[in-house]
This record gives structure tokens, sequence and C-alpha cells, in this order.
């Protein structure tokens, strides 16, 4: 039976751990956490919670849409590209507590997630990935001077209306700027852009 945890203030409304090996640990952090456990289904805005020995074991089949944090055994490389890419926010089984879990389950269920430090240093400190079409290009495409204006505040966690704000431009027009930055970075979302950025030299 999939459980539905109704999160307490300041946490996202309902985060669902879908059965698997090593979930049962979940959803009893989640309870110590202040989480009440309930069982039912999951509406919208829901996080749901896969456990599974790593990333691309996690991603396997069918997907509802929405929030999703991975709880893996092993995290590699790869699998942390695979994850931004699929919107997805990562928590090394090794490190689940509750104050980790709970932060997991907020940056997931944020509208940008945003990567941890570890995690970004992991993806910028390699060489590029075979096949990785985002690391693939020996010349980064080039971004305009407002391109990189925005992209530098994203990577300090500024949201759009302070960027907005910073660049006396309107909330619409840093959107837009956005829309183009993932589009010319073929970035999956905010952190999945800033990473490519800083590893290619962009910002």
């Amino acid at each position: 039976m999939t459980a539905t945890l109704i999160a307490a203030p300041g946490a996202p409304a309902r985060l669902r751990v879908l059965p698997a090996q090593g979930a049962d640990r979940v959803r009893a952090l989640a309870r110590r956490a202040g989480l009440n456990c309930t069982p039912g289904h999951a509406g919208p805005g829901t996080v749901t919670v896969v456990v599974a020995h790593d990333v691309e074991q996690a991603l396997r089949g069918p997907r509802e849409p929405g929030p999703l944090l991975l709880v893996c055994d092993t995290v590699g490389r790869g699998g942390l590209l695979r994850a931004l890419r699929a919107g997805a926010v990562v928590l090394r089984s090794a490190a689940l507590t509750q104050e980790s879990l709970t932060a997991a389950v907020r940056r997931a269920g944020h509208p940008h997630p945003t990567i941890p430090y570890p995690e970004l240093s992991q993806l910028l400190t390699a060489g590029p990935l075979s096949g990785d079409p985002a690391q693939s290009d020996a010349r980064p495409p080039a971004l305009t001077a407002r391109q990189t204006s925005v992209l530098r505040l994203m990577a300090e966690g500024h949201a759009n209306a302070d960027i907005a704000r910073l660049l006396h431009c309107s909330e619409h027009t840093v959107k837009n700027v956005i829309y183009e930055i993932m589009a010319r970075l073929q970035a999956r979302n905010r952190a999945h852009a800033v990473a490519h950025a800083v590893r290619h030299g962009l910002i």
C-alpha cells in the first residue's frame, strides 16, 4: 500500500513513498520528523519518493507528474545528471536522517529546486560524460550579457522577483530570459543550467 504523509506547516502538502525495500525506513523518519502518515491517494503537488539502489533504477518505468525525490544507495555523476534532467532531487541513503529528508522534500516541492554544493561539486570536478548532449560540445553556446547576468543571479539562489528588482526589469522579462537560457544550454531545470554554465566557464 502507498502511504501519503501529510506534512507539518512549512513542508510540502503531501509526501508519497512508493513501496520498495527501504521505504519503511523513510516513512518512519518522516513520522519522527513530524509528518503524519495516513493511507490514501496522492493529490496535486504531492512529492513522490522513490527508494532504489541507484538513480537509473529509480527512474525506470512510468512516473506520475509532479515533484520527485529519489533516495538511492549509489549516486554517481551520471545519475545526478539524469536526476537533474528528470527534475528530481536526489538523497543518498547513507545521508538519510530526519533533517536531510525534510530538507530534500522541501527542495523537491519547491517550484525551482536547487542542488546542494556537494552534488554540484561532483558534477563540476570531472570530465564530460560520454553521450551527454549537454556536455558533448567542445565550444558551449555563448550567452548574451543579459542572459549571463540572470544566470549569475540564479546561481546565487535569487528568485525571479529578486532578479527583476536587481536588474531593473520586469519579472516577465526575467522569465523570458530564463526560457532562452534553458533552450540555449539544453538544460532540464535551473540547477542543471547553472551546473552546465559553471562547468563551461559561462559564469
